[in-house]
């Protein structure tokens, strides 16, 4: 079973979506929500097991039906995918127990749609394969427009709408993409294409630009890239933020497919194409951190707010990923799995504060007191002090290690400045809206209706552990923050190593 490993957390999520469609997990709730959570974190351990083989042994490609590359469809699994599969798969885990409090049964079949959305984030995770990255692509994009409409009101139809109009013209973009790379190099497997990449002369140096500008546009805007990023915010702030929390791994997989394409394809052996988007990267991150930072100063609710935080996150990856250097490379990593996992505590934390304030719900505005504050309000310091980039959490790791990491770069006298001013602009906003909410009471509020209103809205335990889980990934990165730094760099080191990387895939690679 071993040499399948590989395969699993593509499989599994496939399996465990059909299992829950069918009787009897189909039409029992309980039985559906035992199983959906067991299987999600199976799969999770499973992830963490693959993990483990390549970090043993090495990069694992496997090739389905025995077909090795670049005939055959190939999947593979170094450092850096995997790590992204494990995040993946715990998120989805974690966001499934936290939904089966109740908010499954705010539409039709939830739990067999994380599972799909799961199957289609890992496969683009680990293939190995241009067309097959776009095949993922779809299988979770098509699973995210069902969540986007469970529970949903004609608000959140209107953001979907504008959603799915998005994705499908990227969908299309994408396609032409692959058939212009296609055309000029005959193959779609990322490393040959790396491989051949390097001997193009002439007019098919400039159609591969083409078409490789072309990904860039697609991966901008499944990453939420500026100018392509304006349909995040409000469709991350209407959807369901269990839903929300979920899709915060989905903007790094365009993050990721930029860190693939322009580091292995079009990095340092592309020859005349040598980091092609390096400059288009780079001004369109710090044009994103900017205009993330003024969303985070204009937010009036706390989805709204932490949606503007996920679009600078988003520019500060792509910034590092423009850097192309391994140390910059490593700091990403590390700021990835940092900014998924607090931002989707901050999700669940809104849906919380929501759900306990009544009318009010997570608009930064006086009105009811939470019934549990001090919980409530001791995990929204954790993963706000977190998401800041304070002493002594991940966040401030993280930032550290990305300054570092662009000192000496030949544009750090603009991104030093702009960053700075963009994690004032969030310390400001997450402060204010963290004292407005907690602090800032209605003067006429009876004590017997915040006491009714404390046993009503109480945090579910299968929330609560969902939400613990989250919140505590922040300190438990800074305290094993040591052997995460060593994984990420040598995760980095493996990303950069073009020869190690085409002698692994191809057999008889050069």
């Amino acid at each position: 079973m071993s040499q399948h490993l590989t395969s699993l957390p593509i499989l599994l999520p496939m399996l465990a979506g059909v299992i829950l469609l069918m009787p009897p997990c189909g039409k029992n709730k309980a039985i559906r929500r035992f199983s959906s959570v067991a299987l999600s974190f199976l799969t999770f351990l499973i992830s963490l097991a693959l993990l483990l083989k390549v970090q043993a042994n090495g990069i694992q490609v496997y090739a389905i039906g025995d077909w090795s590359a670049p005939f055959g469809i190939v999947l593979v699994a170094d450092p850096l995918s995997t790590l992204l599969v494990c995040l993946s798969s715990l998120l989805g885990a974690v966001c499934t127990l936290y939904a089966s409090a109740g908010d499954d049964e705010k539409g039709s079949f939830f739990h067999p749609l994380v599972q799909f959305l799961i199957l289609g984030v890992n496969g683009a995770f680990l293939t190995g394969d241009a067309f097959n990255l776009f095949v993922f692509f779809e299988v979770l994009l098509i699973a995210s427009y069902a969540l986007l409409m469970h529970g949903g009101d004609k608000k959140n139809t209107r953001a979907a709408l504008q959603y799915v109009i998005m994705n499908l013209v990227g969908s299309a973009v994408f396609l032409v993409a692959l058939g212009i790379l296609y055309g000029v190099l005959g193959t779609l497997n990322m490393a040959d294409m790396a491989q051949k990449v390097t001997y193009l002369q002439g007019d098919d140096v400039y159609l591969a630009k083409i078409g490789g500008l072309l990904l860039l546009v697609v991966f901008a805007l499944k990453g939420a890239l500026l100018p392509l990023h304006l349909w995040l915010p409000n469709t991350y702030a209407t959807a369901m933020p269990v839903v929300a929390a979920l899709f915060a791994i989905m903007t790094k997989v365009g993050v990721y497919s930029m860190m693939r394409v322009y580091t292995l394809i079009f990095g340092e052996e592309a020859g005349e194409l040598t980091h092609m988007a390096q400059s288009w990267l780079w001004w369109l991150a710090l044009a994103t951190i900017t205009m993330g930072a003024i969303g985070v100063l204009a937010s009036q609710d706390l989805r709204k707010l932490v949606s503007n935080l996920v679009i600078v996150s988003i520019g500060t990856l792509v910034a590092l990923v423009a850097v192309q250097t391994v140390e910059a490379s490593s700091a990403a990593i590390y700021y990835l799995v940092h900014s998924t996992l607090v931002t989707a505590a901050l999700y669940i934390l809104a849906d919380l504060i929501g759900h306990q304030r009544g009318k009010v719900a997570d608009r930064i505005t006086a009105g009811t007191p939470v019934s549990q504050p001090m919980l409530l309000g001791s995990c929204f310091v954790i993963a706000a002090v977190a998401v800041i980039g304070m002493p002594p959490l991940s966040g401030f790791i993280g930032k550290v290690w990305l300054l570092q990491a662009t000192l000496e770069t030949e544009y750090n006298f603009v991104f030093w400045p702009l960053y700075l001013l963009a994690s004032l602009a969030v310390l400001f906003a997450v402060a204010k809206a963290g004292s407005t909410v907690f602090w800032h009471h209605q003067a006429k509020i009876s004590e017997q209706r915040v006491a009714e209103r404390a046993k009503q809205e109480r945090v579910h335990p299968a929330q609560l552990a969902a939400l613990i889980i989250l919140v505590a990934s922040a300190p438990l990165m800074s305290i094993f923050a040591g052997p995460l730094s060593e994984y990420a760099i040598g995760a980095a080191t493996q990303l950069h190593d073009f020869n190690n990387n085409i002698k692994t895939i191809l057999p008889g690679g050069q």
